[in-house]
């Protein structure tokens, strides 16, 4: 990075993680010489005030990137042709969507897991998928102590993951069903797909397309960025993954092999002592992780942690975090702080 204070752009501004990048922007005193507001055309035009200074939104093309040093990418399939373009034109990407995570030349990074990977960037960084973030965070101070062998995850993923339009379907369709009403669904499980299944008083096992092995798209993004983040494709890593009607912070309920065995009290120390988690179980006074209390937060919080009742070497535990924060807009905004300090 040229400069301490670099020139930044954000793509997607006026979206759930272009909003959070704004946010948090303002409460981390992230340092910018300029700042650039870019989205689609239908949003050109619009004003939104970052630090007390007004900024007009302007539509996102190849040349919005001259003379831009990070470009903040909030996600979306804009990424696949823009970020090259703002790469030629001298910007580190930082992108959110799913594009680039497993191009052998992106790294992809938590910055509190892999940080070393950050410098091998040739242009491009890719941000992991939302759930893998949150489970990696819990999982590496285990992985520290002992390699992990086998990891079997449920997810219970909140609506705002699907974005704003996810929000707005299950609180439309709460009080349809409060007024009496047939709650109509337009966007879950997956916009895509001609079929919908309403999510307000259900859970819907299935997040984005299936695959040919008839896991979900989701599903694959937990396995292969799990291998590729931790740089170990030997685990064996078996997800479920559900939509909840929750608007906001995802929970995982993680079932862990190592090869050592470890301790409960070693396993808490170890999550208690690493950046970005913290230990929140204690059973006797009902204190565990709970999507309600863990938005809006940065941390990933865990609890639940307990060892295995057949399996010596294996662990339960449970996950909570914000997943428009940790799981994409702060964990962004966390790679280009270090690339910062670190001059990279």
């Amino acid at each position: 990075m040229s400069t301490k204070n670099p020139s930044v752009a954000i793509l997607g501004a006026t979206g759930a993680v272009g909003q959070e990048f704004i946010r948090l922007i303002e409460e981390r005193n992230f340092p910018y010489s300029s700042l650039k507001l870019l989205a689609s055309k239908r949003s050109e035009g619009k004003k939104l005030t970052v630090n007390g200074k007004e900024y007009t939104v302007e539509e996102a093309k190849p040349e919005s990137f001259e003379g831009v040093d990070i470009g903040l990418f909030a996600g979306g399939s804009i990424s696949k042709e823009l970020a090259p373009e703002a790469v030629k034109r001298g910007c580190v990407v930082i992108d959110n969507s799913s594009a680039f995570r497993m191009d052998p030349d992106v790294p992809l990074v938590v910055p509190e897991v892999n940080p070393e990977d950050i410098c091998k960037h040739k242009g491009i960084i890719a941000n992991p998928n939302c759930s893998t973030i949150i489970m990696l965070m819990a999982l590496k101070p285990i992985y520290d102590l002992s390699k992990i062998t086998k990891i079997v995850v449920s997810t219970y993923q909140a609506v705002s993951g699907a974005g704003k339009e996810g929000i707005d379907e299950l609180r439309k369709q709460v009080e349809d069903v409060m007024a009496g009403k047939e709650p109509v669904a337009e966007i879950l499980p997956t916009k895509s797909l001609d079929k919908h299944y309403p999510i307000a008083f259900n859970l819907l096992p299935q997040i984005d397309i299936f695959m040919d092995n008839d896991y979900s798209k989701e599903e694959m993004k937990m396995v292969n960025e799990t291998h590729k983040i931790f740089h170990d494709d030997t685990i064996a890593v078996t997800p479920t993954t559900v939509r909840v009607p929750v608007f906001r912070s995802h929970a995982e309920s993680v079932y862990v092999e190592t090869e050592k065995e470890l301790t409960v009290e070693e396993i808490r120390r170890a999550i208690d002592a690493f950046p970005g988690a913290q230990v929140q179980d204690n059973p006797a006074k009902m204190e565990y992780p709970m999507p309600l209390y863990t938005s809006e937060k940065y941390d990933v919080y865990v609890g639940r942690i307990r060892k295995d009742l057949f399996n010596p070497k294996a662990v339960n535990l449970w996950v909570s975090g914000d997943q428009i924060r940790k799981g994409a807009a702060l964990n962004a905004l966390q790679i280009a702080e270090y690339m910062i300090k670190h001059d990279i």
